[in-house]
């Protein structure tokens, strides 16, 4: 028995459980996925990595400064560019107003994730298939990998709210509330491409530039020069992010290189870097819940159960990074007020991983 299950590591997770763990819960995290952080990604390849999901922090609320500036005295981040560059159709490449830095870890983004999940007991490669109410009045969740069995007190779902749905829609409205059900259904994402690609080190000068972001293309969202937040990179990698549209075009194609080769051959061309098109090797990724189209405008989402049970993620209430956070502390606190209103950590309760 666990006093809280949560459903997914990424950032919203790992701080929910960290604020409920350090308040003196029982928490277990469960994900489906081999790594922590959700978008907040890294992958391992041919003896470098690339981030092909969040590729920066842009810190802008108390809270993720906070978190940035901790990261940043522990040597976790550092200040990557203050420039991203901007391309438009119509006026090409230019430089923008106004330089904000963006952060980075040369380990890999997911080194983010990694810190928060300090202490904090984790199932990975594991997927809940089902959630039911047992006669004990507790949540029982069934395992795909084990055929085993968790039962809670209390369940944080975060992750991508379709999924939530697809997960608790069979507990039904006499469980949920049809209410809650509909806010999850009206929940919509945009989806994205995202294509890691590496050349030879005897590739053409680099480009001035580290990231470019692109204004209404039909192809491209971002490019960025990934190998140039390595200390001692092998050879020069570039990430390439496609469009929401081009990524829900092709959204279904089974087969993705042939798309990530397109994409790069585009980038090549509009940007005048022939030999961008002449990479070593190439891999790509889908991500079906990029960023929110149609947020819930609430930090949480809260069913009217009769036992704890609480959504949170990048989806409630804001964006990116710095609103998966406050959603986890949201949840956070939803379900202490659920359960047995302990005393939670304040908002610098990631200090304590320092120690």
């Amino acid at each position: 028995m666990n006093d809280v299950v949560v459903i997914g590591a990424g950032m919203a997770g790992l701080v929910c459980a960290q604020q409920l763990t350090q308040a003196g819960y029982s928490v277990l995290i469960v994900e489906k996925s081999r790594g922590l952080g959700g978008r907040v990604a890294t992958r391992r390849l041919y003896e470098t990595s690339a981030d092909h999901g969040a590729c920066y922090l842009k810190p802008q609320g108390e809270l993720l400064t906070r978190f940035v500036n901790l990261l940043s005295e522990n040597k976790i981040l550092e200040v990557w560019t203050d420039t991203v560059y901007q391309f438009t159709p119509d006026t090409g490449l230019s430089a923008p107003p106004n330089r904000t830095p963006r952060y980075v870890a040369p380990a890999g983004m997911s080194a983010i994730a990694k810190f928060l999940a300090q202490n904090l007991n984790i199932l990975l490669n594991q997927r809940v298939t089902a959630i039911n109410l047992t006669p004990e009045h507790t949540w029982r969740l069934t395992l795909e990998a084990s055929n085993e069995e968790l039962t809670a007190k209390a369940l944080v779902i975060a992750i991508p709210a379709p999924q939530a749905l697809m997960l608790l829609q069979p507990l039904g409205v006499g469980v949920l509330g049809s209410e809650f059900l509909e806010h999850l259904k009206s929940v919509e994402f945009y989806p994205c491409i995202s294509v890691m690609s590496g050349y030879p080190t005897t590739s053409q000068p680099l480009p001035d530039w580290k990231a470019i972001s692109f204004i209404d293309d039909p192809v491209l969202g971002w490019i960025g020069l990934d190998s140039s937040k390595r200390h001692l990179s092998q050879q020069p990698v570039f990430v390439v992010q496609s469009s929401a549209n081009f990524a829900q075009l092709h959204l279904e194609t089974s087969d993705l290189q042939p798309l990530g080769q397109q994409m790069v051959q585009y980038a090549a061309q509009i940007l005048a870097l022939p030999w961008l098109n002449a990479p070593e090797w190439i891999q790509v990724h889908r991500w079906r819940y990029a960023f929110p189209r149609l947020p819930w405008l609430e930090t949480v989402l809260s069913a009217q159960a009769s036992l704890p049970l609480v959504c949170c993620g990048d989806w409630c209430g804001g964006n990116l990074v710095e609103g998966a956070m406050l959603s986890g502390l949201a949840a956070s606190q939803e379900i202490n007020n659920n359960l047995d209103q302990l005393l939670l950590p304040d908002i610098n309760f990631f200090k304590v991983l320092t120690k």
